[in-house]
């Protein structure tokens, strides 16, 4: 069983009678962070229904994970990208929202650590606004970088593209996303 040669990580199941208990615990282990993910980037409603299909989608294909893959983070990752993909528009559009409902903060003598939480609610819509030009590949990487820790290599198999690739795709929406924040990096904190 793939579950057991790949060890903690866990893996999907290929030919058992346990396949649907296996993809439980499978289902249980990932689905969280799916969700958390696909939320960020589409919106509660449509992240219940991406998630669902990736779970499906990936049962369905349960067959063509590589055992050999150090772990299946990046695999169900990546059949979620391939799902978002399909909500571009949706993801746009979200981007657009959050563009608009930022609210303008002004900074007075504040405490510094204040001053870093109002900073980033300021550059709120400027960084939504900058998420929604990107490029669909290029936002893929960046986000999964970003918001789910993945290493490169981790973002070239979720992604199915080479490591140099994903090195030059982070390195362009990190060089827009700065130069639409004027300049400032949105992963740094003030005063760290």
């Amino acid at each position: 069983m793939v579950i057991a040669a790949i060890g903690a990580e866990g893996g999907v199941p290929k030919t058992s009678d346990d396949d649907v208990g296996d993809f439980a615990r499978l289902y249980d282990r990932y689905a969280g962070a799916l969700y958390r993910y696909a939320c960020q980037r589409v919106g509660e409603h449509v992240a219940e229904d991406v998630v669902a299909d990736t779970f499906l989608a990936a049962f369905q294909q349960r067959d063509s994970y590589d055992p050999g893959r150090a772990e299946i983070r990046p695999w169900l990752f990546g059949i979620l990208t391939r799902k978002l993909a399909r909500h571009h528009r949706t993801e746009r559009t979200r981007y657009r929202a959050l563009e608009r409902s930022a609210v303008e903060v002004a900074v007075g003598d504040l405490a510094d650590d204040v001053a870093t939480r109002v900073a980033a609610a300021a550059s709120h819509a400027s960084l939504a606004r900058a998420l929604g030009r990107l490029s669909a590949g290029d936002r893929d990487v960046l986000l999964l970088i970003a918001w789910c820790d993945f290493t490169y290599e981790e973002v070239a198999a979720a992604v199915g593209i080479p490591l140099g690739t994903v090195r030059s795709r982070l390195n362009r929406a990190r060089r827009r996303v700065r130069e639409a924040l004027g300049g400032t990096d949105p992963s740094v904190v003030a005063g760290s």
